[in-house]
């Protein structure tokens, strides 16, 4: 299957169980659903069932959920009908809302699981390198010690390392390697020592001075695949969260943010490596779809989030001339935000 075509397929799934999650929610509230579309502009296909209208249209960027009583491009047009979406309650509204990003969380979550399941690749727990002068030098740590115990935790992966060595609390380390056969353990005190995180940002870390030397293949049972879906899945999201904060306050540079070139890109790129590459991007994707579109931007989830809560609040609507207003400034946001994703791309890959 050409890369295009995978990256087709990968945006749809993740539009539609964004938008089955709107649905969902809307219909066990009772609300009528007019249209589900995956894609924008004139039907590819369209067949009406159960009181809706499912369709994929030309334009595979996206895709929206029609409900009765809601209309992003006229916000003032309502509706007092028992079946539409302006009679119910803010909290049920909220609901229907979060529904969304919510599904692509646990989209996020299941395709984690599959490949905690599947064998796939990770960093193993072999030293590749010890600085001179670090504690892990000055203990006696060596290259190809392969770490097995710290503190008596087992460790793995390298990622046990750093997530053992991060949370201990009294600066004691009692390393056992295996060094060509033999087992030695080795205390060592971490140092507080400033590097850059992902961001070029400087921040104060406990480091011990080794990196790793090898790949391993690794899979994991059921219960290790779990933990490992629920992991990475908190791991990502706080990772795009901090990415936006990092953009907002200037420290990541606009030049950075991506569009849907890129995400084709990454996705055609991952369809060359194998199944386990095509989940986890459409994992990641999946998060940073459910994190953008709780953005308050009045043109996503978190901006008709946001009038909700107003709403909830003062026990009032905002007026329609503030929110028709508010609602143009979003899609100006939104658009302005493609554009520059779109003229990044351009000038990152032509």
């Amino acid at each position: 299957m050409s890369g295009f075509l995978v990256f087709i397929l990968v945006l749809s799934v993740l539009v539609f169980v964004h938008e089955l999650g709107h649905f969902s929610v809307a219909r066990y509230f009772g609300v009528t659903v007019h249209q589900f579309s995956i894609g924008f502009g004139p039907k590819l296909v369209s067949k009406y069932w159960k009181g809706t209208n499912w369709s994929i249209s030309l334009i595979p960027l996206g895709g929206y959920v029609q409900m009765k009583g809601q209309e992003d491009l006229d916000p003032a047009k309502t509706s007092t009908d028992s079946d539409s979406y302006g009679v119910l309650t803010p909290t049920k509204r909220i609901f229907i809302l979060l529904a969304g990003p919510f599904a692509n969380f646990i989209l996020a979550f299941f395709l984690y699981i599959f490949v905690g399941l599947m064998e796939h690749n990770e960093l193993g727990s072999q030293i590749g390198g010890v600085l001179k002068g670090s504690p892990a030098y000055q203990c006696g740590l060596r290259d190809g010690d392969k770490i097995v115990t710290i503190n008596d935790e087992k460790i793995v992966v390298w990622s046990d390392l750093q997530s053992t060595i991060k949370s201990n609390e009294d600066d004691r380390l009692y390393v056992t390697v295996d060094r060509n056969g033999t087992t030695l353990t080795f205390l060592v005190i971490p140092k507080i020592l400033e590097t850059k995180n992902i961001f070029g940002e400087n921040e104060h870390r406990k480091m011990v001075g080794i990196a790793p030397g090898n790949i391993i293949p690794i899979s994991y049972n059921l219960i290790g695949s779990i933990a490992y879906g629920w992991n990475k899945t908190v791991e990502s999201s706080k990772l795009i969260f901090q990415g936006l904060q990092k953009l907002l306050q200037g420290i990541v540079p606009s030049s950075e943010v991506g569009g849907m070139i890129s995400i084709g890109k990454v996705i055609s790129d991952a369809s060359d490596t194998g199944i386990v590459s095509i989940f986890i991007i459409g994992a990641l994707i999946s998060v940073n779809l459910g994190v953008l579109n709780l953005l308050p931007i009045p043109a996503l989830d978190g901006g008709h989030i946001m009038f909700n809560l107003y709403e909830l609040i003062t026990r009032r609507k905002p007026s329609q001339n503030i929110l028709l207003n508010l609602t143009i400034g979003g899609w100006i946001i939104l658009f302005g935000l493609m554009a520059l994703g779109l003229y990044n791309d351009i000038n990152r890959f032509f």
